[in-house]
């Protein structure tokens, strides 16, 4: 865990990841307690959480592009990856690995 940490291509994939898992939870968890159960407490909570991570992913791509170099598709792509559900798993498997 300590050298995925160690990269910025690493952190992102974690963020990543913990993005998509927050993403998730607020789809299929928090949302429904909200509108179905009326109860929205869980929702702002996760939904603040769910905000920083996003905004961290955002930086982090932008600071992964540069670094790597990135084109503007491939940037875009990982940045739409965010809002759409099990984006970020998709990116982190086709966009994030290592290029050979």
């Amino acid at each position: 865990m300590t050298d995925l940490l160690s990269t910025s291509l690493g952190r992102l994939r974690v963020i990543g990841f913990i993005e998509g898992v927050s993403f998730l939870v607020i789809l299929f968890v928090t949302m429904p307690l909200k509108y179905i159960f009326h109860m929205p407490e869980a929702n702002k909570i996760c939904g603040m959480a769910h905000g920083l991570l996003f905004i961290a992913y955002v930086i982090l791509v932008i600071m992964v592009a540069i670094e790597h170099r990135w084109n503007f598709r491939k940037t875009g792509l990982a940045l739409v990856a965010s809002i759409i559900p099990f984006g970020t798993f998709w990116a982190d498997a086709k966009l994030f690995r290592k290029e050979d």
